[in-house]
């Protein structure tokens, strides 16, 4: 991973062959250098009788200043890359001594310098900001043992183990607290500066810092499962995917800087045969065109905006999957939603069931938990639930019509159960072939379903063929669900479209409260990417579709989207899998937070290029038309850079700062 953060931008400007040397001794160097300098000044401006008293001041501040520079040159030449920008710093100021411009030479050597120092300490410190996240993964966990404690690899950690976290420390896995109470700094995932007070059954996460107290975790989920470990590999996997822009300027750079040293060349040796200019004019103007050449500011501005963009994401708990999908976002013009545990909590309760005459109500809700008991779907845990609730044991229930299906904690496997996505579930109990699921389901089967009298989710069940009831369910909605279709639409949006498999009564409700109109309702799977499909070639040109979901239903339509979002920590893997954007909880308001985020960053990108290119052309044309000082040229080339690289900057700016983006 760490090779991926500090690889560096530019190969010009930050190339690791160069001789190593501590930032303070840079520093160092280049003040002895700016020192000569100076006296080289006073000396010439003196008049001193003897001219190599300056020079030499001069060409020692040179030597300071750019012996790493030159050496570079050398270095990047004997491994066949002629064209770079240090051998043009190199062969205009070698320029700049041949025609006597001593001053020159080690003007434009120094504020280089300088300019790339500044350049790598911003540069560096963006890279250190984003890294500080990955800093907090723990090395060693302290495992509770009967013997004592014992430090272990948190990837080697199970779920049910307990860990100890002593005061100071970072959580290396998440997990619940069974014993203790502390402060918690949870800035790392959630960007929220103000401490966290955690105490017996609060959850935390891995990454979080324990501030004042000793606690003791029950660890809930596998270290590969922490939060932590997939920011971890996703911005591995981030860092090398490349948007399109910096994919063309990468090109751009391959031609732009040939192209210009041979303008050099034919301005310094060409143009002097065919005109009245000297060749000592033509040569200094040659140099002036190579200072100001290097494409830098684009190469290192561009990939450095999009990788703090990314990092900015994952302070905000959005993982991105790479600089392409920051490019996507910003061109999103319609949103999708999947409805149950997307837009509602998906934590179905039980509201009432409904039965025919034959069934008691004791024994069918048993039935019917016992039937979706091998179903990780959240309907079906629901029920499960609500079973519980009722029974209050664990013992076998004997149904009053005298037939003892098993207890609900028989495992289904085989042919006793099997469960068709986006419809229901079949099952064999007790030698009786069970159907349970949406209207459609039992259709299928040639059983008609009575229609329900109230509103909610509705789960049918068939007994051999004949039905037998329905159970309704309610989902509540989620308080940011209203505040995020609400922030989609001052964004702009084009379309928000709400898809569910659910009835459409229901959905048309939650479309109305959270301010959709535009909705589809009792979709399959294979329904929902048909409608995926029909949006994706109705959206203008240019514009994009995201899809927001989190269920194995949903995997198919995250990945066919043009950006697949899948939200939540209980999201399924396969749909973590699929998509381009994993939201780390549960809030749907970061959806248009990132969306805001991917415009501003090409905001800046486009601003940056525009930049770079107006002031390089403005050098360029006053270097060859007009009188320029070469280092006027040095601060045109490295200011840019400095510019363009702090501008960038900004997109890790305070949360304040990027709630003012639109």
């Amino acid at each position: 991973m760490k090779d991926a953060i500090n690889r560096p931008v530019c190969n010009d400007c930050c190339d690791k062959n160069r001789p190593g040397e501590r930032k303070s001794g840079i520093l160092v160097r280049l003040i002895f250098s700016l020192f000569c300098f100076v006296l080289g000044i006073l000396a010439k401006n003196l008049q001193l009788e003897i001219p190599w008293v300056y020079r030499m001041f001069f060409v020692t501040s040179y030597v300071l200043a750019g012996y790493p520079i030159v050496f570079g040159a050398v270095q990047k030449m004997r491994r066949g890359k002629f064209v770079n920008e240090l051998l043009l710093m190199t062969l205009a100021t070698i320029g700049a001594f041949a025609i006597g411009e001593f001053l020159e030479a080690a003007a434009v050597m120094l504020f280089y310098s300088v300019g790339e120092y500044l350049q790598k300490h911003a540069v560096s410190k963006s890279r250190n900001s984003i890294q500080n996240a990955l800093n907090l993964r723990v090395n060693t966990a302290r495992l509770v043992e009967n013997e004592g404690i014992r430090e272990i690899d948190p990837s080697k950690v199970t779920v049910g183990s307990v860990i100890e976290v002593l005061p100071g420390d970072a959580i290396p896995l998440d997990g619940v607290v069974i014993n203790g109470e502390s402060w918690m700094d949870s800035s790392t995932l959630t960007g929220e500066s103000t401490l966290r007070r955690i105490e017996v059954g609060g959850e935390v996460s891995a990454g979080y810092i324990n501030h004042d107290s000793r606690l003791e975790i029950r660890v809930s989920r596998i270290f590969s499962e922490s939060a932590i470990y997939k920011l971890e590999k996703l911005l591995e996997v981030a860092s090398s995917r490349k948007a399109k822009t910096e994919m063309l300027l990468s090109k751009f750079a391959a031609v732009y800087t040939p192209v210009v040293v041979g303008m050099a060349l034919l301005l310094a040796i060409v143009i002097p045969l065919l005109s009245t200019w000297s060749f000592a004019d033509s040569i200094y103007k040659a140099t002036i065109l190579l200072v100001i050449s290097c494409p830098c500011a684009l190469v290192v501005s561009v990939p450095l905006a999009y990788f703090a963009g990314i990092g900015r994401a994952s302070r905000d708990k959005s993982l991105l999957r790479g600089a392409d999908v920051l490019d996507a976002l910003s061109k999103i013009g319609t949103v999708v939603f999947d409805k149950t545990g997307t837009l509602t909590e998906g934590k179905f309760r039980l509201q009432s069931l409904i039965t025919e005459k034959a069934w008691d109500e004791r024994d069918f809700l048993n039935l019917s938990a016992r039937t979706l008991s091998a179903s990780n779907h959240p309907i079906a845990r629901s029920v499960k639930v609500a079973w519980e609730k009722v029974a209050k044991n664990a013992e076998a229930y004997t149904r009053s019509w005298g037939c003892d299906f098993g207890t609900m904690t028989e495992e289904m496997s085989g042919d006793s159960f099997r469960e068709i996505k986006g419809y229901g579930v079949l099952a064999t109990l007790g030698g009786r072939k069970i159907v349970a699921g949406n209207a459609e389901h039992l259709k299928r089967r040639g059983i008609v379903a009575s229609e329900p009298t109230q509103d909610g989710t509705v789960v049918h069940v068939a007994v051999d063929g004949e039905y037998a009831g329905h159970l309704i369910l309610y989902d509540s909605v989620k308080g940011s669900s209203i505040g995020a279709v609400a922030e989609l639409w001052r964004l702009g949006m084009k379309r928000v479209v709400i898809f569910s498999g659910d009835r459409r009564d229901n959905v048309a409700g939650l479309a109305k409260l959270v301010g959709i109109e535009d909705f589809r309702a009792e979709l399959s799977p294979k329904d929902k990417m048909s409608a995926l499909e029909k949006l994706l070639l109705a959206v203008p040109r240019g514009m994009k579709v995201a899809f927001v979901g989190d269920g194995l239903n949903d995997a198919p339509s995250i990945l066919r989207a043009d950006v697949g979002m899948a939200m939540g920590s209980s999201s399924t893997d396969l749909a973590v899998k699929a998509a381009d954007v994993i939201l780390m909880d549960d809030d749907a308001r970061r959806v248009p937070r990132l969306i805001k985020l991917a415009r501003f960053t090409r905001r800046v990108v486009i601003a940056n290029i525009g930049f770079a290119l107006i002031v390089k052309s403005a050098f360029m044309a006053l270097g060859v038309f007009a009188e320029l000082p070469m280092w006027m040229a040095v601060i045109g080339d490295v200011g840019v850079t400095i510019l363009a690289v702090l501008n960038s900057l900004r997109i890790l700016a305070s949360k304040s700062t990027l709630d003012k983006t639109t």
